[in-house]
């Protein structure tokens, strides 16, 4: 028995490919690559060095503000957030701080100063990084606590539409890829942790946790 890394339910077989074998939650729909297939520390950095994310590069800054232009129209200049998973080359701060946010960032290989996660944020950004959550309920939870009454969650991240078309999915087949969501997955993350959610772009989710 296999249970969802999210939720605890008892998933079932979904798909495979020659790589690896993958498993979908009925409870929360996420599908996510078995355990025992996941890369080890050094082997997960290996393939994040071989990214280029340059915060000058246009084709990459169009791409970012995908999520920057609806987030900056929720946000007043001023507010402080924190870029969770920025890797190597962190160029949505670079943006923000250019909009008049303040911006801190954390990543676990590039950027592990802990000591940003014992902070509260207006607004938190994510960026093809929830896919890589080996611990999603664990991920999922720090995220939430990161902000303030109010605050916003942008998460940007590629969504499952239906198993035919995982099969066929190129986003699968990279190995640091191990956690898919969908919009239904979206719903139990909002009803979960108590947030409104709001797709704004057809990669991008905008959640909003309530003012107490």
């Amino acid at each position: 028995m296999l249970c969802c890394p999210l939720c605890v339910d008892v998933a079932e077989t979904y798909a495979e490919d020659r790589r690896r074998a993958y498993f979908h939650c009925p409870r929360c729909d996420l599908v996510f690559a078995d355990p025992a297939s996941h890369l080890d520390a050094a082997a997960e950095r290996a393939e994040y060095d071989r990214h280029e994310n340059d915060p000058a590069d246009w084709r990459y800054r169009r791409f970012l503000n995908r999520l920057a232009a609806p987030l900056l129209d929720r946000l007043s200049p001023g507010m402080e957030g924190l870029d969770f998973g920025c890797g190597p080359g962190p160029a949505l701060p670079v943006m923000l701080e250019e909009a008049g946010m303040h911006m801190s960032v954390y990543d676990p290989f590039y950027q592990p100063h802990r000591h940003v996660l014992d902070r509260r944020y207006d607004f938190v950004t994510c960026t093809e990084t929830v896919e890589h959550f080996v611990d999603p309920n664990r991920d999922w939870t720090l995220l939430t606590t990161l902000l303030r009454p109010g605050g916003w969650l942008g998460i940007m991240t590629k969504l499952v539409i239906s198993r035919d078309r995982f099969l066929r999915w190129h986003y699968k087949d990279d190995p640091t890829h191990v956690a898919f969501y969908s919009p239904a997955t979206f719903a139990w993350l909002g009803a979960h942790f108590g947030l409104t959610t709001e797709r704004v772009d057809q990669d991008v989710v905008l959640l909003r946790k309530p003012y107490q």
